[in-house]
């Protein structure tokens, strides 16, 4: 926790300097990929080893999906996948003080789901700056797991998907979850594998079927967490209920 509020504390003025001095959010972007990130990683001993990065391409809009184990997993991705893109938060983190004031002025998207109006207006927003060109990261579980299991997704993400209509690549991380888990800083130091998976064509789906899109890449995440050694997921319980995260007594009979 110290090393991460120093080099938070450290970076996130590195990152004022570089946006005033480029004029370029996506510069910021490259101070937390490059610098911020691999502190991160390195004092959480993870040793991080990446398959599939064929499969991304920085000259497209793309929407990069995972799975989420572990609050490692920000800066593992932001290693893993070579491209500066944005995450999509939830805006109660645009009020916390140094990551929300970074994640906005990086141009980071923060999506409101108070209120259906509000979060409809956020969706649109964030598909324009996807079609003008961003690339967006995002966690359709909501919230990490507690067992490594795969849990059902929030349907949300998909529908920024279909707005966008640019491609959806399924991104599974294997082992974050053993080396920080969820509700503890008792570090284990071990290997973290990252596979990234071949572009989802997002335009072989009618535009309001979030389910079809939700489950297929859904399914490719959980196919690649076995490949890994992870303990996948259960197909029948591929969607979270409304307004419901993690996998709880209310929603698991969502499907």
């Amino acid at each position: 926790m110290l090393v991460t509020a120093v080099a938070t504390a450290v970076f996130f003025p590195l990152t004022v300097v570089v946006a005033l001095v480029t004029l370029n959010p996506g510069a910021t972007v490259w101070v937390a990929r490059r610098l911020w990130s691999p502190v991160l990683i390195w004092i959480g001993g993870a040793r991080v080893v990446v398959t599939g990065q064929e499969n991304v391409d920085p000259k497209r809009p793309t929407i990069y999906v995972s799975n989420h184990q572990s609050t490692l997993d920000i800066p593992i991705h932001f290693v893993a996948v070579p491209v500066n893109f944005r995450y999509v938060a939830k805006h109660q983190l645009k009020y916390v003080p140094l990551i929300g004031w970074y994640l906005w002025m990086a141009g980071h998207i923060f999506v409101n789901r108070g209120k259906r109006e509000n979060a409809i207006a956020s969706l649109d927003e964030a598909a324009r700056k996807i079609r003008a060109g961003t690339s967006v990261f995002l966690y359709p579980e909501g919230t990490r797991s507690d067992d490594g299991r795969v849990l059902p997704f929030k349907k949300g993400p998909f529908a920024l998907a279909l707005k966008a209509r640019v491609p959806v690549v399924p991104i599974t991380v294997e082992g974050s979850g053993t080396v920080m888990p969820k509700n503890s800083w008792n570090i284990k130091p071990g290997p973290v594998y990252v596979k990234i998976g071949k572009p989802i064509d997002t335009t072989a789906f009618a535009e309001n079927d979030r389910v079809g899109l939700a489950r297929a890449v859904r399914d490719v995440i959980i196919a690649q967490s076995l490949e890994l050694g992870g303990k996948g997921g259960d197909p029948e319980k591929a969607l979270a209920a409304a307004g419901v995260e993690g996998d709880s007594p209310s929603r698991r009979n969502a499907s």
